[in-house]
């Protein structure tokens, strides 16, 4: 990212969990370089990807599964995993999977940004999350990963846990084809809306289902103060990075994610499913104009 350039992102919270924005100041470096960003009107292109450090170190990958190990037992006899499972398996929310599902046998999970799970346990968390779901449900089918500041070493545990690393950055447009759940905790607000856009149909937004930032508080915040100037983000340079994911919510079924406890809120806070159920094709052109 140029170190000029203006970006005001949603992805910031205080310690309470309440949602800020922050504006990146002139000669300040998000500390992940590689994650995914466009320049105003330009098209995101998907793009061949391999590990920038392509070193496997036998040792660190036998430390990084027993850290994965660890971390999945942990949460599968945490009070925070039985109120998820509660949640999962509600007729309501068990409706909508059915719905997704269709006639199919499986659904497909894509996970994108899961960030480096060697070095951070939030991500390992996560990560922990959704290796758990699918050995609760066999309905759950194979796990693609991505995410650009993954290591040699971080793909081959994944592949060891029976998961896919992409060779290609989707940018996180996946059009789904099949019934898919897309496991995007704690994304950027563009790959989100970069989803949306690949999938804006009837047929393929009936075929998603989302675990994210919550919708409801992207649309909370389409204003804010910046140094007590009230500041509108419909007229802000990143108006586009949000628009499909405020047009979505007039047809989004949104379930927020209780953590209950305080060990999974820096993973899982304003984390929510969605689903989402266009009325037809008119409702989608009226909710993005």
């Amino acid at each position: 990212m140029v170190a000029s350039e203006k970006v005001l992102p949603l992805e910031n919270h205080t310690q309470n969990g309440e949602w800020t924005i922050v504006v990146h100041r002139r000669g300040r470096h998000r500390k992940n370089s590689q994650k995914i960003t466009r320049a105003k009107g330009q098209q995101q292109e998907q793009q061949p990807w391999v590990p920038t450090d392509l070193e496997i170190d036998p040792e660190r990958q036998s430390k990084l599964m027993h850290k994965v190990q660890i971390c999945m037992s942990r949460i599968e006899n945490s009070r925070f995993f039985l109120t998820f499972l509660d949640q999962m398996q509600s007729e309501e929310v068990l409706n909508h999977f059915h719905r997704v599902l269709g006639s199919e046998l499986k659904l497909q999970m894509v996970i994108y940004g899961i960030g480096t799970i060697e070095c951070l346990e939030t991500p390992r968390l996560q990560l922990s999350l959704a290796l758990l779901i699918k050995r609760k449900f066999g309905w759950i089918g194979d796990i693609e990963v991505f995410d650009p500041v993954l290591s040699a070493t971080e793909s081959q545990v994944l592949e060891a846990l029976g998961c896919s690393v992409l060779s290609v950055n989707e940018q996180g447009r996946r059009q789904a084809m099949e019934p898919t759940l897309f496991f995007m905790p704690h994304c950027e607000a563009e790959l989100y809306n970069n989803l949306l856009q690949a999938n804006w149909g009837m047929e393929s937004l009936n075929r998603v289902a989302l675990f994210g930032n919550s919708f409801e508080t992207y649309e909370q915040h389409v204003s804010f103060k910046y140094y007590d100037q009230e500041v509108s983000f419909l007229n802000s340079s990143v108006s586009e990075s949000v628009s499909r994911i405020l047009a979505a919510r007039g047809f989004t079924d949104e379930f927020r994610i209780k953590t209950v406890s305080d060990d999974y809120f820096a993973a899982f806070h304003d984390s929510s499913w969605h689903f989402f159920r266009p009325a037809g094709e008119n409702e989608l052109q009226l909710n993005i104009s």
